[in-house]
């Protein structure tokens, strides 16, 4: 299946992907990634492995939707059947994610319901959890709620400061995203 994935950063649930999809048996292949900060490392990894990139800063659209129209022709224009956000640090418009319903994944580092948008560590840690984790989920256009693919848990440990959190949460996620863009893809999870 043609994939994209959208990125602001380092890339490194990217780089999971694009390993997962360096296996000929995985079902999807990463076509396109899409970035809105220029200098996002992942763009790198992509340029590294092959695959095409493309830049479309956010700030120079005069709304979120306008912005969200130019990201989906990219995504038409490299024929896209299921996009993969992967540290896409904007959020979408009701519309775009109409559009892309059912066909776009998103990771969170929290197990949700428990835990939407940003400072996660930080919020389990305040409350504390005995145990936090990743999720992938369809994206919707309420924020972090859409149906959930897969999730994995991982210890809250004593001492535990958000940035000891999150790089374990992030192993899990990178170990997590590949098997869901599998489950997704072979028809194992759909949208409810």
């Amino acid at each position: 299946m043609r994939t994209a994935v959208l990125i602001s950063g380092r890339g490194s649930n990217l780089k999971s992907l694009i390993a997962a999809s360096a296996d000929p048996t995985f079902p999807a292949e990463i076509v396109l990634v899409v970035s809105n900060v220029e200098t996002a490392g992942g763009l790198q990894i992509a340029r590294d492995a092959g695959i095409a990139t493309k830049i479309i800063p956010h700030k120079p659209f005069p709304s979120r939707e306008a912005f969200d129209a130019e990201i989906d022709r990219a995504l038409r224009d490299a024929s896209v059947q299921l996009v993969c956000e992967a540290g896409f640090m904007r959020i979408h418009s009701a519309w775009f994610a109409k559009q892309w319903e059912g066909r776009i994944l998103n990771i969170h580092p929290s197990l949700l319901p428990k835990f939407p948008g940003v400072r996660v560590h930080e919020q389990v840690l305040a409350a504390g959890e005995t145990e936090s984790g990743a999720t992938v989920h369809f994206l919707t256009a309420e924020l972090d709620s859409g149906p959930i693919v897969a999730q994995r848990k991982v210890p809250v440990l004593p001492g535990d400061t958000p940035e000891t959190l999150a790089a374990r949460v992030l192993a899990v996620e990178h170990e997590l995203y590949p098997e869901a863009v599998r489950m997704v893809v072979e028809g194992i999870a759909a949208p409810s």
